[in-house]
Order: C-alpha cells, then sequence, then structure tokens
C-alpha cells in the first residue's frame, strides 16, 4: 500500500466511526471487554495502526461489528 492508500484507508473507517456517533475511545473500549489482559489495547495502538496501515482485517471487521456494520465483498463490475 502506498500512502495515498493508507490515507484513503483510514479516512474510511474514521469516517464510518464519526458517522455511527461512536468515539475511537469508546470502541477499544468496547473492543478490551471481549479479550484478555494480554491481547487489552489502546486508542493510541489503534489510531497507529490506522496511520501506518498495519491494522489487522479482523480489527477491522471488529470495528464494524461494534459500530453496526458489515463488511461486504462484492464483485467489481
Amino acid at each position: 500500500m502506498d500512502a495515498e492508500q493508507i490515507g484513503e484507508m483510514r479516512n474510511e473507517i474514521k469516517s464510518y466511526v464519526a458517522k455511527s456517533g461512536w468515539t475511537l475511545t469508546d470502541i477499544v473500549k468496547e473492543m478490551n471487554k471481549t479479550r484478555g489482559e494480554k491481547e487489552q489495547t489502546t486508542t493510541q495502538n489503534i489510531s497507529n495502526k490506522l496511520t501506518r496501515g498495519t491494522i489487522k482485517y479482523s480489527e477491522c471487521k471488529e470495528i464494524a461489528f461494534i459500530i453496526g456494520f458489515a463488511i461486504k465483498w462484492e464483485p467489481i463490475e
């Protein structure tokens, strides 16, 4: 991924978060409810992963679920 693609991905996720009325801090709190002590994350960690483009797909799915969305794959026409 180049810097432009990373920025687009970050902006897309952040826009869905904002539209849903959630904050990244509240999402991380919700994520940590289902994680063990060693798997806990922080708002800064998720924000850094979004900025660097290193966020896991599973984390994206988890965020989407928390804010009431599903990631759907559709064929390109």
